[in-house]
């Protein structure tokens, strides 16, 4: 039965989600360019579910307190380890996907949901700069390599000057 409160969307499809319970308060992003993993990076789920981790989303939240600890972290890749890893390469390998944000979360049995994947990057320079790691480093990295691939060599990019 359908309830008054239930709205049609504007473009006539629906989206059916279901809510993981995780066991503690975060969801991890997964930053791949050229298809291997650059980092992730955990995002603190207590405040809410405002999880963009690019600096562009960040939101000035007088109800976080300044001790409260980071909202985002990046994860030591040499201790990151997840199974699905492969399966997201093989993904982005597949799709020729070159760069690209993957979030997931996991349950409280340690079953791991994805439930989002961006052809876009979400760098965050906070988190970056208490790693020590450059996504937009490797990103341009990455640039510069198509270009060779591509042409032979980079090429010099006029100035907008």
């Amino acid at each position: 039965m359908a309830s008054q409160q239930f709205e049609d969307s504007v473009d006539g499809i629906m989206l059916v989600q279901r809510y993981i319970q995780a066991p503690a308060p975060f969801i991890t992003r997964v930053e791949f360019v050229r298809r291997r993993l650059v980092y992730a990076v955990r995002v603190d789920t207590s405040q809410g579910f405002r999880l963009c981790p690019a600096d562009a989303c960040q939101v000035v939240d007088a109800s976080v307190s300044a001790g409260s600890g980071a909202r985002r972290q990046i994860s030591d890749i040499g201790n990151f380890s997840i199974p699905l890893v492969p399966a997201w390469q093989a993904f982005l390998a597949s799709n020729d996907i070159g760069i690209a944000g993957i979030e997931f979360i996991e349950d409280a049995l340690g079953v791991s949901y994805t439930y989002d994947i961006n052809t876009n990057t979400n760098y965050n320079a906070e988190a970056e700069a208490k790693d020590g790691r450059r996504g937009m480093q490797a990103i341009a990295l990455h640039l510069k390599q198509l270009l060779v691939e591509r042409y032979g060599r980079a090429i010099a990019i006029p100035s907008a000057a």
